[in-house]
């Protein structure tokens, strides 16, 4: 790993621990269990679109163990591990489409969604049950709303980062994506 990489990773990794810490000081009513901004997975995004595949996976993990073990414990790893894997293999499949089919922020929602899905099911084997898929419509309509907030900020960070010219080595070579 070159120099220039880790710096991106180690940025990134950063911006979505200081977004996950400014999100829980926020004083947001819960719904339900489990409804939050998702302000990290702008994080995500912009790197699944600045860096190669296993960089912004390596981006998601580490941003997901270390907000869980800065904010909730070694049980929140589990559910933010759970929720960022399936979160990120569905906005890593729907990017192959990206501008064909989908925008920036439906692939957020995808995200979103399966983000909830991913913890949902994760609950379901800690708890041993299945009877906490009742939180789903109010997940899934969460998801709808900050799946899309979260996609427009990350549209607009991504296409800032194409502009200034900041990209790393490897999204430099495959040119511009952005709208």
């Amino acid at each position: 790993m070159n120099t220039r990489r880790i710096t991106w990773i180690g940025v990134l990794v950063s911006q979505a621990l200081v977004l996950h810490t400014v999100e829980r000081m926020l004083p947001i009513p819960q719904l339900a269990p489990g409804v939050k901004l998702g302000l990290a997975n702008i994080i995500t995004l912009v790197a699944l679109n600045i860096l190669p595949w296993s960089d912004a996976f390596l981006v998601m993990v580490l941003r997901s163990m270390l907000g869980a073990l800065l904010g909730g414990g070694a049980s929140g790893v589990l559910f933010s591990l759970a929720g960022g894997a399936f979160s990120f293999l569905a906005m890593s499949f729907l990017m192959r489409y990206r501008d064909v089919l989908f925008s920036i922020a439906a692939i957020s929602v995808g995200g979103a969604f399966l983000h909830n899905v991913g913890q949902l099911l994760m609950a379901s084997l800690i708890v041993e049950t299945f009877n906490i898929l009742v939180y789903f419509p109010i997940l899934a309509a969460s998801a709808l709303v900050t799946g899309f907030f979260t996609g427009v900020i990350s549209d607009l960070i991504i296409n800032a980062i194409y502009h200034a010219r900041l990209l790393p080595g490897a999204a430099r070579r495959r040119g511009p994506q952005p709208n």
